[in-house]
């Protein structure tokens, strides 16, 4: 059987079509491809913006900044001396962006100027921490990301 070129653009377009739509059904069928919400309220979230804003800007005002550090013990928060630790209220909210059910927080309830986070309740890979605290009446958020080996 001789084939044209007509019948060979077209069993090319064929394939190339097969070949995208069993990478479309992988990705959607494997778990490994996840695509899942960092937020899952992101519409409400998207709405208390402006106020996150204001913690945060509160929070780089500081003349001294509550220092966030990654040690071979976990994930260290230090804050300054000018702050009383038991004043100091407020969570930490670790997001793990590859994997909603690593996610967890913790309340900040201190008694020394220090928190830390073991490193056994870490998995390796990236981190986002979030710290929303409040001193005297005053709100705060702070952020960063932090990668865990």
């Amino acid at each position: 059987m001789k084939i044209n070129w007509g019948t060979g653009i077209v069993i090319a377009i064929v394939l190339f079509m097969s070949f995208i739509l069993y990478f479309v059904i992988k990705v959607q069928s494997n778990s490994k491809y996840d695509n899942e919400l960092v937020v899952e309220e992101y519409y409400k979230h998207d709405a208390r913006f402006d106020e996150e804003m204001i913690r945060a800007q509160n929070a780089q005002d500081l003349a001294e900044k509550p220092i966030i550090t990654n040690t071979i013990e976990g994930i260290t928060i230090v804050f300054p001396d000018a702050f009383v630790p038991s004043k100091i209220k407020g969570k930490v909210s670790l997001y793990r962006p590859s994997n909603k059910k690593f996610d967890f927080e913790i309340p900040i309830s201190i008694s020394n100027p220090s928190l830390l986070i073991p490193k056994s309740n870490l998995v390796g890979g990236q981190w986002d921490l979030n710290m929303e605290w409040q001193y005297e009446g005053k709100k705060y958020l702070s952020k960063k990301t932090i990668y865990i080996n």
